[in-house]
């Protein structure tokens, strides 16, 4: 996404993705907080929090996929370049882009299941067991996180094609 830097949509796009991140960011406070809470809790006040596990899992889930997005936008992920010599730049611009359609696939994949989950549940009213928190935005948040995803991809394929790429 480096290389679309100064049109409109992509400074939009970043500062979405950025927004998300930060509230990802938030969330994994959040979570520290609760959990160091739910530790003192249970071990030095004998009394747990109830549901805690639910609190813990929804919030891990809003935390990868709010931040997804702006990691992979700024290629933080783990990439491994064994056969970078071997392949030469032809080779790595084809993996490059194999692996991002591959990626992209997947997501769109996982975006589209989610976000059709995201309507099933609000119309029936799905919720969790315990606390009984509603479980469509989770979904919500799984599909747009998702589809952001994609979105870079698409924009990592044109930048490789077009030659543009930062790296």
């Amino acid at each position: 996404m480096f290389g679309y830097q100064t049109t409109a949509w992509a400074k939009l796009f970043a500062r979405t993705n950025f927004l998300l991140a930060v509230i990802g960011g938030v969330c994994l406070i959040g979570l520290v907080v609760i959990i160091a809470v739910g530790v003192i809790m249970r071990y030095a006040l004998g009394t747990p929090i109830l549901g805690i596990n639910e609190i813990v899992q929804l919030t891990a889930l809003a935390v990868v996929m709010t931040s997804l997005p702006y990691a992979t936008q700024h290629r933080v992920h783990v990439s491994v370049d064994v056969f970078d010599t071997f392949l030469g730049r032809l080779g790595r611009k084809i993996g490059d882009i194999f692996s991002r359609l591959i990626s992209g696939y997947v997501l769109f994949l996982l975006a589209r299941r989610a976000w059709l989950k995201c309507l099933d549940a609000l119309e029936w009213g799905d919720a969790t067991n315990m606390l009984n928190l509603p479980i469509w935005p989770l979904y919500a948040i799984l599909s747009v996180g998702s589809a952001l995803c994609v979105a870079v991809f698409a924009a990592d394929i044109v930048l490789i094609l077009t030659n543009k790429d930062s790296e």
